[in-house]
């Protein structure tokens, strides 16, 4: 939302820019232990992972915003960390294929090369961001009308 506004004192006008804020599930950590989400945690993981990486601003933008939606979509008070860490992973994989390994070999704790050879054959065989947008559905998501039940 977007307000101008005057200084009482001085009479200056400014605009300022306002954001609503919605509530965002606590994480629960793998010791189990709750903490509050922090939306700065989550972007500095997805910028150290995309470090020297072609991925504009922007784009990190957009995929804190998809993880923060994803998170607050499931109606839960409280996300496990694991899942957390997979949905970034989801947003990195079509981000920045390297920035995905990079995240995946902390993440997942890779002991050797064999970790990350078979994760990027893992990720080589899955399809792009380009062809999934380009496979149809299998379900109508826009028909939201009641079935009839068969006997």
């Amino acid at each position: 939302m977007r307000r101008r506004r005057e200084c009482p004192v001085c009479f200056g006008r400014f605009t300022t820019f306002e954001k609503a804020q919605l509530a965002t599930p606590n994480v629960i950590k793998r010791s189990g232990d709750p903490e509050p989400f922090r939306e700065d945690k989550l972007r500095q993981g997805i910028e150290h992972a995309i470090y020297k990486r072609p991925v504009s601003p922007e784009m990190v933008d957009h995929a804190v915003e998809s993880i923060m939606r994803k998170m607050r979509a499931t109606g839960e008070r409280e996300v496990p960390s694991r899942q957390v860490g997979e949905w970034v992973m989801e947003e990195l994989r079509d981000l920045d294929h390297v920035a995905y390994v990079r995240f995946a070999s902390i993440y997942r704790s890779f002991q050797d090369v064999n970790a990350f050879r078979e994760e990027i054959e893992a990720l080589q065989k899955l399809p792009t961001a380009e062809q999934r947008k380009l496979q149809l559905p299998l379900i109508d998501s826009t028909d939201k009308t009641p079935r009839k039940r068969q006997s």
